[in-house]
């Protein structure tokens, strides 16, 4: 890694700027991820498919994937009362490839509901948004950020697919059966932090000769509270010290801004996660962390900077219970490969013995179909939909995708 690249330099400068000479972790991601210029997601640096990447997503693996989901955008807008205008809103577009999916299909299929459609992309990244532009320049697109989305305004569906795992995380750590926050900091700030010099002897975790963690009281009285919002109770002694994982305040405030911004409809939220009992089981001391490179992962977040993936698992149980705070009903939660086999991949299995094409186009589909339902990789991501809004007899309808397959 370049210590002296702008990125390093941001990074360090910040450091040095702030009171106590440390940021968070959450600081540290969000600089690493979407710092303006040097960011992996603001640059060229970010990679999403198969070869030369860094990871690939559902859409990533052919077609099927939108149009399964065009599939249940229809019948929400049925449930809706089909009306005039149908706001789907994709938040975190990659490179356009699943709009483009999705749009098309639509277009094809539901020529009525494709009139009604509103299409939006809520996108920070400069980069991939020039991108989207130019995949999605058939179809009318409108571009802008979460924020700008005026209260109340949507009508439709707000979605998402491997959005809230990147947003920035906090990390803790349990030191003397207390909940201590994980910070960043530089080498030679170590002897300015005098504060903390005991617990540095003890907990100090250096994976980089640049950039230290250190760890303090926590940024935010937010951080212990979150766990009565999930139900968890950290200090069962089945939690030892140096237990270590991560809290996502961002994916509350997002959610919140979301429900701000929805008038009636849903919130249709994928991603690999768990819910909060199973995502801080004791036994799982080392949290969710990841960073993705070349299509490899590991864990180590201070190498590779601005040109790896950093993600964190998705709390799925934050989600559910944070949104009924702000609004918005659970309508159900299941997994990708139960909710694709219940909006129809399995009948697409089915028909490609059927199908005149060559062989090895049968078979690359036929395996991209797979992965998509995969209990161990893709099938095992979690889908959430909440909704807000809805009459008492829109809401009785369920959806297609959340219905058990027989």
């Amino acid at each position: 890694m370049d210590s002296h690249s702008p990125l390093c330099q941001a990074i360090a400068h910040r450091i040095i700027t702030s009171p106590q000479k440390r940021i968070t972790f959450a600081e540290y991601m969000d600089m690493v991820l979407y710092h303006p210029e040097h960011g992996y997601y603001s640059s060229d640096a970010i990679k999403i498919g198969f070869r030369d990447s860094d990871f690939f997503t559902s859409a990533s693996l052919g077609a099927d994937f939108g149009e399964l989901l065009a599939k249940q955008f229809y019948q929400m807008w049925e449930i809706l009362d089909q009306p005039i205008h149908f706001d789907l809103v994709e938040m975190g577009a990659g490179q356009g490839i699943l709009a483009s999916h999705i749009l098309n299909y639509i277009q094809q299929e539901y020529p009525d509901f494709f009139g009604a459609v509103k299409y939006i992309i809520v996108e920070k990244s400069q980069s991939l948004k020039q991108e989207q532009q130019q995949r999605l320049q058939d179809f009318a697109v409108d571009w802008c950020n979460l924020e700008e989305i005026p209260h109340k305004s949507i009508n439709g569906c707000f979605f998402s697919n491997e959005l809230v795992d990147a947003f920035p995380v906090h990390q803790f750590i349990l030191a003397a059966g207390e909940l201590r926050e994980i910070y960043v900091t530089i080498q030679e700030e170590i002897d300015n932090l005098a504060e903390l010099s005991s617990e540095i002897s003890e907990i100090q975790i250096i994976r980089d000769p640049i950039f230290i963690e250190v760890i303090g009281e926590p940024s935010t009285p937010q951080l212990g509270e979150y766990f009565k919002l999930v139900g968890i109770d950290l200090s069962q002694n089945t939690y030892e010290n140096g237990y270590r994982s991560e809290i996502n305040l961002a994916a509350l405030n997002w959610l919140g801004i979301v429900a701000d911004c929805l008038e009636r409809g849903y919130v249709l939220t994928i991603d690999y996660g768990y819910p909060a009992h199973r995502y801080y089981n004791p036994r799982r001391s080392q949290g969710t962390l990841q960073c993705y490179y070349q299509h490899r992962h590991h864990d180590n977040p201070y190498i590779n900077i601005g040109q790896q993936d950093i993600t964190a698992h998705v709390d799925f149980t934050a989600l559910s219970s944070w949104g009924e705070r702000c609004g918005l009903k659970q309508v159900g939660w299941t997994q990708q490969g139960l909710f694709l086999m219940a909006l129809g991949i399995g009948e697409r299995l089915a028909a490609l013995s059927s199908q005149q094409q060559p062989i090895s186009q049968l078979l690359q589909r036929r395996e991209g179909l797979h992965q998509l339902i995969n209990p161990g990789g893709l099938g095992n991501f979690g889908v959430l939909v909440q909704s807000q809004g809805l009459t008492e007899q829109q809401a009785s309808q369920p959806l297609q995708g959340l219905v058990v397959p027989e």
